[in-house]
């Protein structure tokens, strides 16, 4: 098995840099091409997976969890309060993640 290039606390470090670019370029680019938002987010997911890194808070509820479409409220998702949680609807799969408000 070839030896790795970098640390393990460097390759984690590289990808919470590329998942910061492909978080801020997925929001830059939704509004003139969708399916590229998309794909930045496809390949967000996949890096901290390969790394092992759990996604930031912020980014994290700007994906659908069952689609992978980045949400833009009002625009593909609705975010709303009842009882409690905090519910984001997606409207290009129509399924709901809810969250819990402490």
């Amino acid at each position: 098995m070839p030896k790795p290039l970098f640390s393990k606390g460097k390759q984690k470090d590289i990808a919470r840099e590329r998942l910061a670019i492909l978080s801020t370029q997925a929001e830059k680019v939704f509004p003139q091409n969708k399916s590229l938002a998309n794909r930045y987010v496809f390949l967000a997911r996949k890096i901290a997976m390969k790394s092992r890194l759990p996604l930031p808070k912020e980014f994290k509820r700007r994906f659908c969890k069952h689609c992978n479409s980045y949400l833009q409220p009002g625009v593909n998702s609705r975010i709303r309060t009842r009882q409690g949680k905090v519910i984001i609807s997606c409207f290009e799969c129509k399924k709901f993640t809810r969250i819990p408000v402490r």
